[in-house]
Parts: C-alpha cells; sequence; structure tokens
C-alpha cells in the first residue's frame, strides 16, 4: 500500500507521509488501524529506518498516526479529516512525478494528455 519513488528528489520521509495522508483520504486506511512497524516498513520501502522514524513523527504531529503503548503506531485520524485541498496537493505531487518520468522517456506533457484522453470511458 505504501510506497516511495527513488527518483523523485522528494525526501523519502516527505513522500512517506505523503502516500500515508494519501491512503487515509483514499478510504484505505481507517481509525485504530495498526500501521507497519519503522523497521518494517523500512525494510518493505528500502529507506533508512530514520526516515520512515521522523515521517511517523511528522504524522502524529499532523494527528494522523498515534503510538498506544502495547500496540504500536496507529491510524488516528478518519478519511473526512483530510481535507480535499490536502489531497488535490498530494495528487499534485503524483503529477509531477509522472510527468517528469513521462519527459524521461521521450513524452511532452501534450503527449500525456491526449493518451490520458484516450483512456476514457464514455
Amino acid at each position: 500500500m505504501f510506497h516511495i519513488d527513488p527518483s523523485d528528489p522528494t525526501p523519502a520521509e516527505a513522500q512517506i507521509v505523503r502516500t500515508v495522508r494519501s491512503a487515509l483520504g483514499a478510504g484505505l486506511l481507517i481509525p485504530g488501524q495498526p500501521m507497519p512497524t519503522v523497521r518494517q516498513l523500512a525494510v518493505d520501502l528500502r529507506v533508512g529506518a530514520n526516515a520512515v522514524a521522523r515521517a511517523y513523527a511528522e504524522l502524529e504531529r499532523q494527528q494522523v498516526l498515534e503510538t498506544v503503548g502495547g500496540v504500536g503506531t496507529v491510524v488516528r485520524a478518519s478519511p473526512e479529516s483530510i481535507r480535499r485541498e490536502e489531497l488535490y496537493d498530494e495528487l499534485c505531487a503524483l503529477e509531477d512525478t509522472f510527468l517528469r518520468q513521462a519527459a524521461e522517456l521521450g513524452f511532452s506533457m501534450d503527449d500525456v494528455i491526449i493518451h490520458l484522453d484516450s483512456r476514457r470511458t464514455p
């Protein structure tokens, strides 16, 4: 469910924060749901444990996650608590990554728009 893009210049911890908030906004995470341990997520994402710890700390500061004794880190916020504007900010970050990768493959923004438009279902 969680991912980072190693080619994205955004620091890993910021990408983790963005990914967790996106998953919450999309309803993929629910309040009370346990999160992977710092060590497990670091292994899964192939990043340093310190990056995951910093991301979790930031998400706790934002009141998205909380640490519960004997349980670990769990989701605190509800999907409704992630404002629409924040989701658009996260969408913009995903678009930036997508467009950068498309450009690296030789596609212009117009090429991407035409291709995406052709995938619309009537």
